[in-house]
């Protein structure tokens, strides 16, 4: 009996060994973001715009705002600006601002124009593409009194690749923002 068992454990030992081995599947992230769906923000400042439902956002006494996404560990950083025929100069500052990251850039192309003579909401959009501390930045004005900067942050080192998805996320919203923004 002795020699039966060992034969059998012999026998299920040379069998049970061998070489087919399947590689595995690539894994893919897949990200899910929740339905979209916008507020107005509207306080005593001289502008107002929709922003989205899963943020959070908080105004300081200047009327620079955060919109915060907590799910995504990102913030918007708004700034407002009052004009007091300085526009060129407040513009160039902000453009500066945006191109000080091609030393870590990939790329920043050309910006996106928004224009909308009826609510008089002229804006820039900049995509910084590359581990730049942010990959989006934005400016809007009315041409004559009015100037709103934004930029988008990501509580994390940057890696371009892995945030992209939030980014493109967050990126329409921003031009949501954009789009409904109006001066009182």
């Amino acid at each position: 009996m002795r020699n039966f068992i060992l034969m059998l454990a012999v026998i299920l030992m040379v069998v049970s060994c061998t070489n087919n081995t399947l590689p595995k599947p690539k894994p893919y992230l897949k990200l899910q973001y929740p339905e979209i769906s916008y507020s107005i923000f509207n306080s005593d400042c001289p502008y107002t715009f929709e922003f989205s439902d899963i943020t959070t956002i908080s105004i300081k006494e200047n009327c620079w705002a955060t919109i915060k996404y907590p799910k995504l560990k990102a913030t918007i950083h708004i700034t407002y600006r009052e004009v007091n025929n300085n526009l060129n100069e407040i513009l160039r500052e902000i453009e500066k601002l945006t191109y000080e990251h091609t030393i870590k850039a990939d790329a920043i192309p050309n910006a996106l124009p928004y224009e909308n003579l009826d609510k008089k909401v002229f804006a820039k959009l900049y995509n910084v593409e590359g581990n730049v501390a942010s990959n989006i930045q934005f400016m809007a004005t009315d041409s004559v009194k009015n100037v709103l900067a934004g930029s988008l942050y990501f509580y994390t080192k940057p890696n371009y690749d892995s945030i992209l998805p939030a980014i493109k996320y967050i990126e329409k919203d921003i031009i949501h923002l954009v789009e409904t923004l109006e001066w009182k």
